[in-house]
């Protein structure tokens, strides 16, 4: 399963997958290992978890976006990113978040997306403002953040 944006291609991650790669800057989070075990357990989750982020310009994953599971009884979906250091600032977050969501709300499944972020996390507040999430509310310093299906979205 892959996505393509201009500068990006995201692939779904799965075990075939990771198990031949060859990385160097990025490094692998124990939330791949986690998703490598819902994907065992169960391979319908293939898409609703990580996806690498591989910059067409040289081939090398520069981090990962991805959601925190299928969606929930509000058919919602949380969404979360990391890009390494040597690739931020230059967009690749904002527009990988922003294929994503697009294939979410392209599905049946989701009809609303949820993301959080530290509130003084000034870059990831940037990303998700350029894709046009409500702040939502904050607690113990996470700022909450929302984009409903039909209503101000990314089309």
């Amino acid at each position: 399963m892959q996505l393509e944006t201009q500068r990006l291609n995201l692939i779904a991650c799965t075990e075939d997958y990771v198990s031949n790669l060859s990385v160097e800057e990025y490094e692998m989070g124990p939330h791949i290992e986690l998703h490598l075990l819902e994907l065992k357990n169960s391979p319908s989750n293939k898409g609703w978890g990580v996806w690498f982020v591989i910059n067409k310009e040289n081939d090398m994953i520069i981090g990962d976006v991805g959601f925190k599971g299928k969606s929930n009884s509000e058919n919602a979906v949380e969404v979360g990113y990391g890009i390494i250091p040597s690739a931020q600032g230059k967009g690749f977050a904002t527009e990988a978040v922003e294929a994503i969501i697009k294939w979410a709300f392209s599905t049946d499944e989701v009809m609303k997306i949820n993301a959080e972020c530290l509130d003084d996390n000034l870059a990831s507040i940037k990303v998700l403002e350029k894709l046009q999430m409500n702040r939502i509310g904050i607690e113990d310093n996470m700022i909450k953040w929302q984009l409903l299906r039909n209503g101000n979205h990314i089309e």
